[in-house]
């Protein structure tokens, strides 16, 4: 009775060495697994292309001045009628034209101004604004303002409110192959580190995309838009 005891408690103790050595042995390969998914690898992969802008915002703001409030005013919307007629003449829809409220100067009510030998007390200005998509033919006309001024318009084009604007709206059309093209070119860049560093490119960790940018090519072609993305993305090596 007494050996078979003893023969069951080796076997017992035999059992439990082999499964804490079997326990020891996967921990161990675990752990070396844990350690070679911390080997990553962080890039940054860029996409850039040149689009023309599709919408174009031309305002043109033009000023009068006058001691006469109403002949002001008269003033004022008989320019806003020459310059209609000079934008639908040349191919531009009433839809694409909008007139903002005139803004009228009273120069003897600014107290501290300095303008008591003013040759006028009114100053007024008003801007016409065009929203189209003919970017051509806006950029076409703007070289023919002139014409405008020969009329008695009085232009106003060297303020901040006046600086003609270039839109490129059709971002989702471009962004699917700009995001494929800089996650390419991430895992090109990845792929030659882990050359380098003998070791094999794995599979993506993480990925993030960053945010898209339009600016204008250059200041003398701002209808010339650059559209600029960098993704982000983190691979796993392996040996």
């Amino acid at each position: 009775m007494t050996d078979c005891n003893r023969s069951s408690g080796w076997f017992t103790g035999i059992c439990l060495l082999l499964g804490l050595l079997g326990l020891g042995y996967q921990l161990g390969h675990a752990l070396l697994g844990m350690k070679a998914l911390d080997r990553s690898v962080t890039v940054k992969g860029l996409s850039e292309r040149e689009v023309d802008a599709d919408v174009v915002i031309w305002p043109i703001r033009f000023t009068a001045a006058g001691n006469d409030l109403t002949g002001l005013y008269d003033n004022l919307e008989a320019s806003t009628v020459r310059i209609r007629d000079f934008l639908q003449g040349n191919g531009f829809s009433p839809d694409e034209i909008t007139v903002s409220a005139p803004t009228i100067t009273d120069r003897s009510a600014q107290q501290y101004a300095g303008n008591d030998h003013a040759a006028y007390r009114y100053a007024a200005s008003q801007t016409v604004t065009v929203y189209s998509g003919k970017i051509a033919a806006a950029r076409q006309l703007m070289t023919r303002l002139s014409e405008l001024g020969k009329q008695g318009i009085v232009l106003s084009g060297n303020n901040y409110q006046s600086q003609t604007e270039y839109l490129f709206t059709h971002l989702n059309e471009v962004k699917p192959a700009m995001i494929e093209e800089a996650t390419r070119r991430a895992r090109a860049v990845a792929g030659k580190f882990a050359a380098d560093s003998h070791s094999r490119l794995g599979r993506i960790r993480t990925a993030s995309q960053g945010q898209f940018t339009i600016t204008d090519r250059d200041k003398n072609d701002p209808h010339i838009k650059k559209v600029r993305v960098v993704s982000t993305v983190e691979y796993y090596l392996a040996d």
